[in-house]
């Protein structure tokens, strides 16, 4: 196979399975993505988002493209639906649903070293985990931000510890 005719495979093969990614966890309910998990769960290095900010993600993170609303039903994650509790929450909810999509296709890379080369493979698993760290970076600050405001409100805690 020529190296265009498997880049166009390969890209193929990408889009076919983010398209596929995206569609599930879209479905997933939001009361599954109320609380965090083992994989959304924050860790004490991330210093409630603030690591993320030693990467200057202020500066680079409104520019990635966000297709939350890509799929019906889904919901975009460009602005706050609001500031209340229960609109803080959503929107939290709603980085893990984003997080989970990436989390995914990082995941998806190595299947590339079933049919591929060695090579062609790491370079597979190199371009998921440049493409998509990125997105679990913005989704991870963001719901540690979202998490700050909520307990200076007073608000019920998202950080997935209240026993789940």
């Amino acid at each position: 196979m020529s190296t265009a005719a498997a880049i166009a495979r390969y890209s193929a093969i990408w889009a076919a399975f983010g398209l596929a990614s995206g569609w599930w966890v879209n479905r997933w309910s939001v009361t599954s993505l109320d609380h965090d998990t083992w994989l959304t769960r924050a860790r004490t290095w991330e210093r409630d988002g603030r690591a993320y900010e030693r990467l200057r993600i202020r500066r680079w993170k409104d520019r990635l493209p966000e297709a939350g609303d890509f799929f019906r039903g889904g919901m975009s994650k460009k602005r706050l639906g609001g500031r209340s509790p229960a609109d803080l929450r959503s929107f939290a909810a709603e980085t893990r649903r984003a997080e989970s999509v990436h989390w995914l296709n990082i995941g998806f890379a190595p299947t590339f070293l079933i049919w591929s080369s060695p090579a062609v493979g790491a370079v597979m698993v190199a371009f998921a985990l440049v493409v998509h760290l990125p997105f679990v970076a913005i989704q991870r600050y963001n719901r540690a931000r979202l998490l700050r405001v909520l307990r200076r409100q007073g608000g019920r805690s998202l950080a997935g510890s209240a026993g789940r």
